[in-house]
């Protein structure tokens, strides 16, 4: 597996090799011992998949708030979608900006995104599958959003942001501006 840091602290993209022949490819996705000596030091203890049926649905930006606060590892087994994280540490100094990528099932790499960060994706293709591993289990009480649309972050989505498709959660979501300091950067 291939690691790069992205601009982000904390962000990593991580790209698994893979081992093909005339029957397809074989590639390892995901081993614990690596991924704690090279990306973050930190135990998955829930598996997600989602599938989103349309071109331009958008789902997020979320996150979730201590103690369930969580990292995760995103990958997407069909179809593309550009994933994006946004810096929410207090203090950090990459504070309210963000970095996106496309991930999809012929590129094969994942993206890393630590606790202290909202993230989102949107669809580019009909009948994306996403899997991500997250560090601490779903809690309803500490789900919470940030607006994907915020003028002041500025994510430059690939898509009008008129077409997009959201759930209802997403739509009222607040602006950086109005979130309240639930994240503050630690010494890493």
């Amino acid at each position: 597996m291939k690691i790069e840091r992205l601009p982000l602290a904390g962000l990593a993209k991580i790209t698994p090799t893979k081992l093909g022949d005339h029957r397809g490819y074989f590639s390892e996705t995901f081993k614990e011992s690596w991924f704690r000596e090279n990306v973050a030091d930190v135990a998955f203890v829930q598996e997600n998949e989602s599938l989103s049926a349309s071109v331009g649905t958008v789902r997020g930006l979320h996150f979730q708030l201590e103690p369930f606060a969580q990292g995760k590892l995103v990958r997407c087994i069909a179809g593309r979608i550009f994933d994006v994280a946004v810096d929410i540490r207090v203090g950090s100094p990459t504070y309210g900006q963000w970095y996106g990528l496309e991930l999809s099932k012929e590129n094969g790499e994942q993206l890393w995104i630590p606790a202290g960060f909202a993230h989102g994706f949107a669809t580019l293709v009909p009948d994306c599958v996403i899997s991500y591993k997250v560090t601490a289990p779903y809690s309803a009480e500490n789900d919470r959003g940030l607006l994907w649309s915020d003028p002041d972050i500025g994510i430059e989505w690939p898509l009008p942001l008129k077409d997009a498709i959201l759930s209802n959660k997403d739509k009222v979501q607040p602006t950086l501006a109005d979130l309240p300091p639930y994240f503050h950067l630690i010494n890493e």
